[in-house]
């Protein structure tokens, strides 16, 4: 009894930290479109990328040695959600006159105060399955499965609800609903078990190996330098869909023969839909890694990236090319998914087991971090070439570029790394 009483307690936390997100990664960049940002929605998203680099591990060290996790997760939200409702305030307060800096400064010590909190809620739930007797292994991919559950619905409450006939998605609201949740997640993250606190961790350790860097000496193998410099050519992709893809559907408005299509005005359950491919795709990895192995698995992955843009280039909000919009969010979910947890696993087979802790940081480090900054930059850079924001034509051209960027990773993937299981053998 008492272990689905944990159970369900730590679905919610799971349900609550992801709900955070989905409030308004998937609309930010239609919003900011929408008061006359377009050109800056690049810098939004890189900064969720440029913190990861960083506050994950800080967080991660804090929490480790001198505050137990659930109070540094606690203390992270509250931050989080105090700036992401700052964020929302001054914008309503600016109206139409909306300013760059103040916007970008409030939200970005909002997202640098997030981005650790994915980790550290992983560690709250691992240390109360562990006292619990439970298998973290066994028991917390079901419970993490509602974390995805719960972007999900709140990309769907930030696309049906409205406040002055205004919907969330086409609002600055979408900032107050995270803070608002963000906020609930500080106090809930206060009501999980104690994580223990090791004060004499850092005794007889250097500098190095107390950040996690030692993990870089992995570069000295040429497979594994391979792998991490591919992880960051992929995790360029990462972010370009969160940022665009709304602002995207959202460009058809302007045409009034498309403006009341589904594509356009409700794009983000639109959306929803990879949110949801991916949560299946997680169960599929499982017997695509017996049956093609780890290389294989990476290369579908990339070559999804490849469909994931290339269908949102041909589509269109009428039948039939709608369908490939929702084919584009089917498929994400293999592009995401595959390559994200086979590499995981890649370098969890592939490493000793005292710095295998260190290089999972390192591979989130050039995939989220580095990779993703670099891609919503150039990303960023390709929009505004392709005058996406002065004629939305140009946003096939630019879904084009995408998608041909992703083809030439996967190719140069497939000839460049060898499988890992012909290498052991």
């Amino acid at each position: 009894m008492k272990n689905k009483q944990l159970t369900v307690r730590l679905t919610v936390l799971n349900f609550l930290e992801f709900a955070v997100w989905g409030a308004y990664l998937t609309s930010l960049g239609r919003y900011l479109g929408n008061i006359g940002l377009g050109n800056q929605i690049k810098w939004f998203f890189a900064m969720q990328g440029i913190v990861s680099i960083f506050m994950p591990t800080l967080m991660g060290i804090l929490a480790d040695r001198r505050m137990p996790a659930q109070k540094v997760l606690s203390m992270c939200h509250g931050l989080a959600g105090i700036f992401m409702a700052a964020a929302s305030f001054y914008c309503m307060g600016a109206g139409d006159a909306v300013s760059f800096l103040p916007l970008f400064v409030l939200y970005s010590i909002s997202v640098a105060f997030f981005m650790p909190t994915i980790a550290l809620a992983n560690s709250v739930a691992y240390n109360a399955l562990s006292q619990a007797g439970m298998d973290p292994v066994k028991d917390f991919p079901p419970i993490r499965v509602f974390g995805t559950v719960g972007f999900i619905c709140s990309m769907l409450a930030t696309n049906w609800i409205s406040f002055n006939g205004v919907a969330m998605q086409d609002s600055h609201t979408q900032l107050l609903s995270s803070g608002v949740l963000s906020l609930i997640m500080a106090a809930y993250s206060l009501t999980m078990p104690q994580c223990p606190v090791n004060r004499n961790q850092e005794q007889g350790k250097s500098f190095i190996d107390a950040l996690g860097l030692n993990a870089f000496s992995l570069f000295r193998d040429r497979q594994f330098a391979l792998f991490f410099i591919f992880s960051t050519l992929l995790g360029a992709s990462l972010q370009i869909t969160n940022g665009y893809a709304n602002t995207f559907l959202g460009s058809f408005a302007s045409d009034p023969a498309l403006a009341d299509t589904f594509a356009v005005k409700n794009s983000n359950a639109l959306l929803a839909i990879s949110q949801a491919s991916e949560t299946l795709c997680i169960l599929l990895i499982p017997f695509f890694m017996k049956r093609f192995g780890i290389k294989n698995v990476m290369l579908i992955a990339m070559f999804g990236w490849v469909f994931r843009f290339g269908f949102f280039g041909a589509g269109s909000p009428q039948m039939p090319g709608v369908l490939l919009f929702i084919l584009s969010c089917i498929v994400y979910g293999v592009a995401f998914d595959f390559f994200n947890i086979s590499g995981s696993l890649y370098v969890n087979e592939n490493t000793s087991p005292d710095i295998r802790s260190s290089a999972q940081g390192l591979f989130m480090l050039m995939t989220n971090g580095l990779g993703a900054t670099i891609g919503t930059l150039a990303a960023g850079k390709v929009v505004e070439a392709c005058g996406c924001f002065e004629n939305s034509a140009g946003w096939s051209t630019a879904w084009y570029i995408f998608a041909g960027y992703a083809l030439v990773v996967a190719i140069l993937f497939a000839i460049l790394f060898k499988n890992p299981e012909k290498t052991k053998a």
